[in-house]
């Protein structure tokens, strides 16, 4: 290791005294150079043109391979073996997938010559000096095939007491032309109270059939035991959700807020959100139902059109109200699926517009299954385990008075 140490410096000092217009680039392509050179030494159990027992295999030249980094690109020449073949996977997989599908969808961009100075501008500033149609495809074909597999994977294993739907809007090319898209998610809490990605489609247009697809997809791949399904009030959406067995339809308490204040001056909506948030702070079903009706009553004589919206969304954003208390802040709106969606428009925004809707579903299932990847290994659940049990159990709930005069944190 000393001696590779002093190596390297003498390499750096040679490319500094040689005048080589870039001495960290030409320092760079030499010290991977030697690392492949190692790795084949210790597979092959020989350097080179050495003669040993243990000696499994010869070399066979080098091949020339391009390299993108940070640095600019840089020529490889990649150790060939006479059986077999070598090539160092430690130089692309540390890539998260996001990162990779994101350079995916640039460099087919600009493959397909529907690139704008910004996707240019992307391009070249991850180092990349010329993209070959070829290299693209092999990174596009590798990409799809283990993003599939997340897709399509079978759900059967576990019951998703709480599903949450919603869709991401997206801008695509087709035949010439910039048109909608949307990108359809959803997300559950499993019956450990984890939670997961369930999966996610591209579709032309949110509407009732393509969520009736999403939906069916899911129940065809094995879902089951929801007991409630948290989304926006989207018509198309209400109708898919029918679909589904013995699940109830939560909307999402902060939407209904905002269409309510939509009927409210400004200089009254302050006023009109906080009597709405007294209605979710009430212990029990009975008390929220009768805090509901207040509220209503009391909006009618100034603002009629805002209570109406109130009283006709009773029963769907008090549906909450059917599971255990400890549950009730992390279901009665659709907040973590939003979360979700604010890092697909941060990376959507990259990219602005996407060569196609192959783009689009590359790039939302990347993020999605780091995201995936993320609840499931730091080992916290969203939901106490113990009262999942009693909701998967059918044990009734006690209310959220019994929770405080027991000392339990809700």
């Amino acid at each position: 290791m000393a001696a590779d140490r002093i190596a390297l410096v003498t390499r750096l000092e040679q490319a500094t005294t040689s005048g080589e217009p870039d001495v960290l680039r030409e320092a760079l392509r030499w010290a991977i150079e030697e690392l492949m050179e190692a790795d084949v030494t210790e597979r092959l159990g020989a350097g080179p043109y050495e003669r040993t027992p243990e000696r499994l295999g010869q070399r066979n030249g080098h091949r020339i391979r391009d390299l993108d980094s940070r640095l600019g690109s840089l020529e490889l020449a990649v150790p060939k073996l006479r059986s077999g073949s070598y090539f160092p996977d430690w130089l692309i997989e540390p890539r998260r997938r996001a990162e990779r599908a994101l350079v995916a969808v640039i460099q087919e961009a600009y493959v397909q010559g529907v690139s704008t100075r910004k996707v240019d501008d992307l391009v070249r500033a991850m180092g990349a000096s010329g993209i070959s149609k070829s290299a693209v495809s092999r990174l596009c074909v590798e990409l799809d095939t283990e993003l599939r597999a997340f897709r399509e994977r079978p759900l059967g294993a576990l019951r998703y007491p709480y599903l949450w739907l919603d869709a991401r809007l997206a801008k695509v090319r087709e035949a010439h032309r910039i048109v909608p898209a949307a990108l359809l998610v959803a997300i559950a809490v499993n019956e450990r109270g984890e939670r997961e990605v369930l999966g996610c489609t591209v579709a032309a247009v949110e509407s009732g059939a393509s969520w009736r697809a999403f939906v069916r997809s899911l129940l065809d791949r094995g879902l089951s035991g929801v007991r409630l399904v948290i989304s926006d009030a989207h018509l198309g959406l209400r109708e898919a959700v029918k679909l589904i067995d013995g699940a109830a339809w939560q909307r999402c308490r902060v939407h209904v807020l905002r269409d309510i204040l939509t009927q409210v001056p400004r200089r009254a909506s302050a006023m009109v959100a906080a009597f709405v948030r007294t209605i979710f702070a009430q212990p029990d079903e009975p008390s929220a139902r009768a805090q509901l009706r207040a509220v209503v009553e009391r909006l009618e004589t100034s603002f009629p059109k805002a209570a109406a919206i109130l009283a006709a969304a009773e029963d769907d954003v008090l549906a909450y109200l059917a599971c255990p208390p400890e549950h009730w802040t992390k279901i009665w709106s659709s907040n973590p699926i939003e979360r979700v969606n604010r890092e697909l428009a941060r990376r959507h925004d990259v990219v602005g517009i996407f060569p196609n809707g192959e783009a689009l579903l590359r790039l939302g299932t990347a993020v999605l299954v780091e995201q995936h990847d993320e609840w499931l290994t730091l080992n916290k659940r969203y939901l106490p385990q113990a009262s999942m049990h009693r909701l998967i159990g059918g044990v009734p709930a006690t209310t959220l008075g019994d929770l405080l005069k027991e000392g339990v944190a809700v």
